[in-house]
């Protein structure tokens, strides 16, 4: 191949530099250009308007920090050779490839039983078979199969640059300052010990700070109350359009991917449909919810206008669960003002769960090196924030509800 080289100006980070020509042609394939048409933060805009960035751009993002990650381990002496690297890139560029549109909000939706992680695998298979196997180190060190751990470990775990980059990146575009990291400073003490990843001991405090405004981040934005109630109601939306067409009911989606994936059990050999799911984006659901605004079913018209409008469901949360007395009588007042039945009142009125883990010691690890060549987990590192109360999951529980 000949040599390439792009600049991308990014406004995270400055200037991204892609000069590698297998990166470039990734880059440029329509798998991943439908990343663009892909929010990073599905309904997060809802409640924080800057928050627009595209999956694309969270990649990229994550790309680039690959790139500073690798160049510091090399010059504390570790040996990574430029194919490694450019499976390393081509790893993280590619890890959030299989989401679907509105991302975690229609995981399993849409495509039942197959997450994106999944998904992501097999549009990397189907990628290196396009290019002639050249994308087999990198399906491996996405995998862990690779011999060297600590090239997946900052693809894939509690440390790596895909959290750092998405903690960077959505406390810019969201304004949210708490989710700020110093995460110049941890690709600094990155080290590896025994073939693992680590984290040099002057950087604990910086650790500590990455998983405190992950835990904050969780609450103040993701899970966010308008957030979550957004989320929700999309996926009410799609349970009811494929339960008025398991009843026969004309609908159609505003593109005819989308209706595919409604209206046919794709549950079966994901595999044959590949294809055809790498053509869905945000794109189609919001133009078939504009459309199904006007359709004669009054759940599903509501819903769509309620969501396309900003007019959304009241949502409550609360550490205890909801007493379902309260719920049956919220089901009721909404069946009885809309003259709907008591199924059709459990659009409007449902419950859940929201939980969120900060740091779990018992299945992932971040290993702190000490100057004396000890290594200890940070859970375990004397006077350390991240203690047994930070590592307990934290769950809450929510009520939407029409009013």
């Amino acid at each position: 191949m000949s040599y390439v080289r792009k600049i991308i100006n990014d406004p995270v980070y400055g200037f991204i530099t892609v000069d590698d020509p297998l990166i470039f042609k990734i880059i440029a394939h329509p798998f991943y250009q439908r990343l663009r048409r892909i929010y990073q933060m599905a309904f997060a805009s809802l409640v924080y308007p800057g928050a627009v960035h595209s999956r694309l751009h969270h990649s990229l993002g994550a790309y680039h920090l690959m790139g500073l990650a690798i160049t510091e381990l090399r010059n504390k002496g570790i040996e990574i050779t430029k194919e490694e690297e450019t499976g390393a890139k081509i790893a993280i560029l590619l890890h959030d490839i299989g989401h679907g549109p509105f991302s975690h909000a229609l995981e399993k939706k849409l495509i039942r039983n197959v997450d994106h992680e999944q998904i992501s695998l097999m549009i990397l298979g189907l990628l290196n078979g396009n290019m002639n196997g050249q994308l087999e180190t990198a399906i491996k060190i996405f995998t862990d199969a690779y011999p060297k751990k600590f090239l997946h470990q900052l693809v894939s775990g509690q440390l790596d640059v895909d959290r750092m980059d998405y903690l960077t990146r959505d406390s810019f575009f969201t304004g949210v300052s708490e989710g700020v990291i110093g995460y110049d400073r941890i690709l600094k003490m990155l080290v590896v010990h025994d073939g693992e990843l680590m984290i040099e001991e002057k950087a604990i405090y910086s650790v500590e700070k990455f998983l405190v405004a992950r835990r904050l981040m969780y609450w103040q934005v993701y899970h966010h109350k308008t957030v979550v109630v957004a989320e929700k109601m999309l996926v009410k939306i799609i349970d009811r359009a494929q339960a008025l067409i398991q009843n026969k009911i004309n609908l159609h989606a505003a593109s005819p991917v989308l209706d595919f994936f409604l209206k046919q059990d794709t549950n079966e050999h994901f595999e044959k449909y590949l294809e055809k799911f790498t053509q869905l984006d945000d794109t189609d659901i919001l133009c078939t919810l504009k459309i199904w605004c006007s359709h004669p079913d009054g759940v599903l018209s509501t819903l769509c206008k309620g969501l396309i409008n900003r007019d959304l469901l009241k949502i409550r949360l609360q550490s205890e669960r909801f007493d379902e007395e309260e719920i049956i009588k919220l089901q009721k007042d909404v069946a009885g003002k809309l003259r709907i039945t008591m199924d059709e009142a459990q659009y409007f009125v449902f419950k859940g769960e929201a939980i969120n883990t900060t740091y779990n010691p018992l299945d992932e690890h971040i290993k702190i090196l000490f100057k004396d060549g000890t290594v200890s987990d940070i859970s375990k590192v004397d006077n350390a924030l991240i203690h047994q109360q930070l590592a307990a999951p934290v769950k809450k529980y929510y009520l939407c509800y029409l009013q």
